[in-house]
C-alpha cells in the first residue's frame, strides 16, 4: 500500500541519505577532525574528501577533474555543488561529498569549534579517525535493497 503516492521502493532507495543525515547530526565533532587531519596530509591539492557508500562505507579522495568530467557527463547538472567545493574553506568548514545509489550527496557545515580544534580535542591519528568513522557508518547506514 502506498500513501501519498510515494513508492516503497523510492523510500528505500533515499533511505541512505537520512541515514547519513543524522549520523552527521550526531558525528560533526568527529567529522570536523577527519577533515581537518585529511586537510593537512593531502596539502593544497584540489582533491574533495569523498564517502563512498559501496559496496561499505569508506571514505576516498576525489579530484577536482574527476568532479569536472561528471558534471560534464550529466551535463552540468552538479554545478552548484562545484560552486560549493571551489568556495570550500578547510580552516572554518567541513565538506565531504558522499556517493550511494548513484546520487551525489554534499555534507557541508561550518563546526563550532573548528577543524582543527576538533582535531586537537578528539586526539586520535587520521588512520584511528577513518577505521572508528567507517565501522560506525557501516552500522548506522543500511545499504539500499538489504
Amino acid at each position: 500500500m502506498t500513501i501519498f503516492g510515494n513508492k516503497p521502493s523510492e523510500k528505500a532507495e533515499d533511505q541512505w541519505r537520512y541515514q547519513l543525515d543524522r549520523f552527521v547530526k550526531n558525528h560533526q565533532q568527529e567529522l570536523a577532525a577527519l577533515a581537518w587531519g585529511l586537510f593537512l596530509e593531502k596539502g593544497e591539492r584540489d582533491d574533495i574528501i569523498g564517502l563512498d557508500l559501496q559496496p561499505k562505507p569508506h571514505f576516498i579522495y576525489c579530484s577536482r577533474e574527476a568532479l569536472d568530467t561528471l558534471n560534464r557527463n550529466v551535463d552540468n547538472k552538479i554545478q552548484e555543488i562545484l560552486g560549493v567545493v571551489d568556495a570550500h574553506q578547510p580552516e572554518r568548514e567541513v565538506l565531504i561529498l558522499s556517493i550511494g545509489s548513484g546520487q551525489l550527496k554534499l555534507i557541508f557545515f561550518e563546526p563550532e569549534p573548528s577543524p582543527a580544534v576538533c582535531f586537537e580535542q578528539v586526539g586520535e591519528n587520521v588512520d584511528t579517525l577513518l577505521e572508528r568513522l567507517e565501522e560506525q557508518l557501516a552500522l548506522a547506514i543500511q545499504p539500499v535493497g538489504k
